[in-house]
């Protein structure tokens, strides 16, 4: 009966720390324990932020009767980890902020089924979507508007500003900031892919470069607001060679750049948006190249005819 439990305890473990590691679009636990260890030494608040939010939609997506192998890969959990993130990150009080959370983690579980039928039946994946439409939903009855400051006078960019943008940058889909913290999150991605590491890589350096060239400043590059979405897409699409995965970063860094200079508060938005539509365009040409296919095998006494 104790073996049992224990094996039950540590199943149940693993797809927590799955369903951190899903944030970076990696499943596996190794990640998610990196991600959380670049939390405790970011912000402690932000590590109980994603263990709340997770494993209230992981438990949400049990009760829903969902595949309990897509529960344990930790693709029910992450849009919760995200959005109890999201909650402890805007509220600054952590009884109001917890009850966010978890409502918000508990709807992007119940609300991921439906929303992901529609999306395959497109050639679509889910990303961190549930989260970014609940979030949205929630987040005006809470924000108050930034005060107006006085714009800061150009300064220069330092070598360690870079390093601070290319390695926060991966800390960023996390809520988090820091060249430390974002050196452990490319540590638990290279343990599960090297080859998603090098484009989680090439993505930020690509983006924070591009964002610079149109205009963004030296603290927005040290924070690693710049590259968490070009990042992003680089490992969402690598697998989809090397001109859409660059396309992609392409279409993630301009719509990244419009929604900061409207000042609306796009996350993630710009990356499932680009991967969306570098996917769309594939499912197209494939849809098209099996039609093709198809009326090359019409009968051949009709084609004579």
């Amino acid at each position: 009966m104790h073996a049992a439990s224990t094996q039950a305890e540590s199943a149940a473990l693993r797809t927590l720390l799955r369903s951190l590691g899903q944030i970076v679009l990696q499943p596996n636990a190794f990640t998610g324990a990196c991600l959380l260890a670049g939390w405790l030494l970011a912000d402690p608040r932000l590590a109980c932020a994603a263990l709340m939010g997770a494993t209230a939609a992981n438990v949400s997506a049990v009760l829903a009767g969902y595949l309990e192998a897509d529960t344990r890969d930790g693709l029910h959990g992450f849009n919760g980890a995200l959005a109890g993130l999201a909650a402890f990150n805007v509220i600054a009080d952590n009884a109001t902020a917890a009850a966010v959370a978890i409502l918000a983690a508990t709807a992007t579980a119940w609300f991921l089924e439906p929303w992901s039928r529609r999306l395959r039946a497109n050639g679509l994946g889910v990303f961190s979507s549930p989260f970014l439409i609940v979030t949205w939903l929630w987040l005006p009855m809470i924000t108050t508007a930034a005060p107006v400051t006085a714009a800061a006078a150009p300064q220069p960019f330092t070598a360690m500003q870079w390093v601070n943008g290319i390695l926060g940058a991966l800390a960023q889909p996390g809520f988090a900031s820091g060249a430390l913290p974002g050196l452990l999150v490319l540590l638990g991605i290279a343990a599960a892919s090297r080859r998603h590491a090098l484009w989680a890589l090439i993505g930020a350096a690509l983006a924070n470069v591009a964002h610079v060239l149109l205009g963004a400043t030296a603290s927005s590059l040290d924070a690693g607001l710049l590259g968490f979405n070009g990042a992003l897409s680089a490992i969402a699409l690598a697998d989809c060679g090397a001109a859409a995965t660059l396309g992609g970063i392409s279409v993630a860094v301009v719509l990244q750049a419009v929604a900061s200079y409207f000042g609306w508060p796009a996350m993630t938005a710009p990356f499932v948006l680009a991967s969306w539509s570098v996917q769309w365009c594939r499912h197209r040409f494939a849809r098209g190249a099996a039609a093709r296919e198809s009326m090359k095998r019409i009968d051949p006494s009709r084609q004579l005819s």
